[in-house]
């Protein structure tokens, strides 16, 4: 579908920069606890969007929100094209957080509606697909640029707004689905919610979800570092693909959940976040490439299970007219799994190095995750389906 692809090429931005920290710290010269700050500024622009205008495309319409979030891509794109100092990543990183704040839920519902009659199921895919696969793509392209082209923190970005360009080209000849429109005006900031009868469903996972963002904050901030400094990787194509293959495995565990059931899918999840958490800690004490990258498949594949079943476990717990606050309160806590576990991160690198630093990291992630998946033994989560 055209729509998947725009949506694909969207969230490609949001992840282009992860194999480029490295070139942009010798070229400014800063440290760790700075990577991590100005990624974890992305997902500030997503929670802001998301609470104050995530049902926005309901009032206005698919097409003007989608293109709305194209120029915000467009914006990050230049800005990262213009950087001569620190001040134009953390411009280019909001921006990029507030065109996916307004992509997560408008392209989705977009892929969905404009499907044929029968084929929410392939929607279903092509939207998991185009968003996971397109966050996984993003690190691959800018790794094989940086790698075997020439102007490494510029063509990636160009070649990433030419694609914007033809995204919106193509999202003006799609048809608008949103039959009965109103003012931008009419959109009132979402509220996060949490009913009495979610409570027990919510609990467990929002902290699968939380972990499940960490791991892949964590991954896409300072892993690039991490092969660099103790594996001795300076490839920023095989970078791109480390981070790249969990997002990829995400896609994977997200789409197995219809077949797994969500009643399965969150413990599953869980013991896969807790046994990627364990593969990393690994590759940090060992210093072991191959379990960098069994950590990404096998933490991503948890990820992806516990997530979508999160989600799904918590939609069908919640009562109709709370659904949209219940989802979005597990939107704020699972992005602000790659904000605030990230910049503690960056903050005990100082003291600790980046293998110290990452060992507390896990340390603390696997305290949580196999906190939830206890809880879930004992209270299995009740559902009617993915």
């Amino acid at each position: 579908m055209l729509s998947g692809a725009v949506f694909a090429v969207c969230m490609a931005g949001t992840t282009l920069p992860t194999p480029l920290y490295g070139l942009y710290q010798e070229k400014f010269g800063f440290s760790e606890l700075t990577v991590t700050v100005v990624y974890a500024v992305y997902a500030f622009g997503v929670i802001g969007v998301l609470l104050l205008a995530g049902n926005a495309s309901d009032a206005v319409g698919r097409r003007p929100v989608l293109l709305a979030g194209l120029g915000f891509a467009a914006g990050s794109a230049v800005c990262f094209l213009c950087a001569d100092a620190m001040a134009w990543l953390y411009a280019g990183r909001l921006l990029s957080g507030l065109s996916a704040g307004l992509f997560t839920g408008a392209a989705t519902a977009y892929v969905m509606e404009l499907a044929p009659h029968g084929g929410a199921s392939r929607a279903t895919l092509v939207a998991t697909a185009a968003n996971m696969g397109g966050l996984g793509c993003g690190p691959l392209l800018a790794g094989v640029l940086a790698q075997y082209a020439s102007r490494p923190l510029y063509l990636p970005f160009a070649v990433h707004l030419a694609l914007v360009a033809g995204s919106a080209v193509v999202l003006l000849r799609l048809p608008e689905t949103v039959r009965e429109r109103r003012p931008l005006s009419t959109v009132r900031p979402q509220r996060p919610g949490l009913p009495a009868q979610v409570r027990a469903v919510f609990g467990p996972a929002a902290i699968a979800s939380f972990v499940g963002f960490a791991l892949f904050g964590v991954f896409t901030s300072v892993s690039p570092a991490f092969l660099a400094q103790s594996l001795d990787v300076h490839n920023h194509a095989v970078s791109g693909l480390v981070v790249a293959l969990a997002f990829f495995a995400s896609t994977a565990g997200q789409l197995a959940v219809g077949a797994v059931g969500v009643g399965r899918s969150l413990p599953l999840g869980c013991a896969g976040l807790f046994a990627g958490l364990a593969l990393l800690a690994g590759a940090l004490w060992w210093d072991l490439l191959p379990l960098v990258v069994l950590s990404a498949l096998v933490g991503g594949l948890g990820q992806g299970l516990a997530f979508r079943g999160a989600l799904s476990a918590v939609a069908e717990a919640s009562p109709a007219d709370q659904r949209a606050a219940v989802i979005s309160t597990l939107f704020v806590v699972a992005y602000a799994g790659i904000s605030v576990p990230v910049i503690g991160v960056g903050l005990l690198v100082g003291p600790l190095g980046l293998e110290g630093a990452g060992l507390v990291f896990i340390a603390c992630m696997a305290v949580l995750v196999l906190s939830a998946a206890l809880y879930l033994i004992r209270r299995p989560v009740r559902a009617a389906g993915a």
